[in-house]
């Protein structure tokens, strides 16, 4: 086997989970423990909904049985599979069946598979309802967790990726002119009620124009000669130099003074 070895900017490298920031571990690999509990519950829930004879049990002969194999494989014959699930058994000649099994919800089976699911969301950084799991999720507080699915799982890899943009990509002479900037801004966008909100706040205080907003809504921009670019404010605000000079009748916005009537 050949090792060829590669000099750092000869590498595009987005550092993920690591110790060392150099050699990356897999998420995966690092949980191992919870996915493979996953995968056993899994497994167990489909042998036990495939096995309807129960296999974690015995059947109790008062006398000496003759060929135990025959009369294991006429028991599995008559109830075992979902077909049979639930059967009424008859047992003869004094037989007794026990259980020796765990039932599913003395050990809380379900409730280990759901918590397995949030377990493996979490390996991730996933909300449970972008997986499909509404249990907890409603209306009120969906819209927040997937904010914070950006904010905190999506945004930490951007700024991973513009970084290692910014040192393997560009140039010392370009990052004076160019900048890598991914824009999440459709992800948070929320609501319409509460995007209007806002739009009426930035536009009433005199930082978002009517094109400014129509371009967020990927609406066509209002012609400049119509006002599409004047930026508004209230009127009863001014600014806080002048707030002494009208209180008194002092200077005026435009530095000339007013003589005080009355």
């Amino acid at each position: 086997m050949k090792t060829i070895e590669y000099k750092p900017e000869q590498i595009f490298h987005i550092p993920g989970l690591s110790f060392d920031g150099v050699k990356g571990l897999s998420p995966i690999a690092v949980a191992r423990e919870a996915i493979g509990l996953a995968l056993a519950t899994e497994e167990f829930g489909a042998r036990f909904f495939s096995n309807g004879a129960r296999p974690g049990g015995i059947l109790e002969h008062p006398g000496v049985v003759k060929d135990p194999e025959k009369l294991r494989k006429s028991w599995e014959e008559v109830y075992k599979g979902v077909h049979n699930s639930h059967k009424i058994a008859v047992l003869e000649e004094g037989m007794k069946y026990h259980e020796i099994g765990i039932p599913p919800e003395d050990a809380q089976f379900l409730e280990t598979r759901k918590f397995q699911l949030n377990e493996i969301c979490r390996i991730f950084r996933v909300p449970p309802h972008l997986v499909g799991d509404l249990e907890r999720a409603t209306f009120s507080n969906i819209e927040h967790q997937s904010i914070d699915f950006v904010v905190h799982t999506i945004r930490p890899w951007l700024v991973r990726w513009e970084q290692s943009i910014v040192k393997a990509l560009l140039l010392p002479e370009e990052r004076k002119l160019y900048f890598p900037r991914f824009n999440v801004d459709g992800l948070l966008r929320g609501d319409f009620k509460t995007r209007m909100e806002g739009y009426a706040i930035g536009r009433q205080n005199g930082w978002y124009s009517a094109n400014d907003i129509r371009e967020l809504e990927d609406m066509n921009p209002i012609p400049e000669e119509a006002g599409g670019d004047i930026y508004l404010v209230n009127g009863n605000m001014l600014p806080a130099v002048m707030a002494g000079s009208k209180a008194g009748g002092g200077e005026k916005a435009n530095g000339q003074t007013e003589k005080q009537t009355g």
